[in-house]
């Protein structure tokens, strides 16, 4: 069995309009969303085998602090795919993963995510910033993974203070 965690990016700042949409840093509460998530993985002893991010700022800052307090310690890779992301885009990137992976979290946007999750567990859900699908797949291998699959929607975590 494999897992994906699909973590959507903690909630980004608007403040500075001269930046593109790709360089929107985390706002004050994302900057705190971000590590109590990685705090609440940890907890709930979920930490991934490998961190997937979309290179968007807010993305790659959530994923770097999810991963600093969930005790990660590999490396981050930025997938260009992942911005702005669409089901097809995680599916390949996912399809090609090693299968020594057994855990693996995506860290990007919606709306690509909450569809992806539509893809692999045929219903639609919604979760906020900084909110985490676990999903499990019944899969030996990566490469088996297809937009037929159908996994199984364990749970979605918020962050603490999500309603702050």
């Amino acid at each position: 069995m494999k897992t994906v965690l699909l973590l959507r990016h903690a909630k980004s700042s608007w403040d500075h309009p001269e930046l593109s949409d790709r360089d929107r840093p985390l706002n004050k509460r994302g900057k705190r969303q971000a590590p109590e998530m990685g705090k609440l993985i940890y907890a709930e002893n979920l930490t991934p085998d490998l961190i997937l991010s979309s290179i968007a700022r807010r993305a790659c800052k959530t994923a770097e602090a999810v991963a600093k307090n969930c005790g990660y310690d590999g490396e981050i890779d930025r997938i260009d795919d992942f911005y702005p992301g669409g089901p097809a885009d995680y599916l390949r990137v996912l399809s090609e993963l090693p299968d020594g992976v057994r855990r693996v979290m995506v860290v990007g946007h919606n709306p690509g995510l909450e569809e992806l999750l539509r893809v692999l567990v045929g219903e639609i859900r919604s979760f906020s910033t900084a909110a985490m699908a676990q999903v499990d797949l019944p899969l030996e291998s990566w490469q088996e993974l297809t937009a037929a699959t159908r996994g199984k929607l364990v749970r979605i975590l918020h962050p603490p203070e999500n309603e702050k």
